[in-house]
């Protein structure tokens, strides 16, 4: 019985919108669960899936919390 844990930042690359839609949620579930099939061959219906949405100000890399990092990024340009 595998659990996958999905992680994703609290925005969505679909215009207005503030977080994952459901629709891209869904997409996650089902690839994440496919993945599984195809390399392990672990069944559909034995996979489960969790997805975690992440405010951008309690996820950080380079030492700094990601709106910090994209302002840097944003300057270097």
């Amino acid at each position: 019985m595998p659990i996958v844990n999905i992680q994703v930042t609290r925005e969505s690359p679909t215009p207005g919108a503030k977080s994952v839609t459901a629709e891209e949620k869904a997409k996650l579930i089902a690839g994440a669960s496919q993945l599984l099939w195809d390399v392990l061959g672990k069944p559909l219906d034995s996979t489960f899936v969790v997805i975690e949405e992440v405010e951008l100000e309690n996820w950080g890399w380079g030492g700094v919390p990601v709106p910090e990092m994209r302002r840097r990024r944003a300057q270097q340009k």
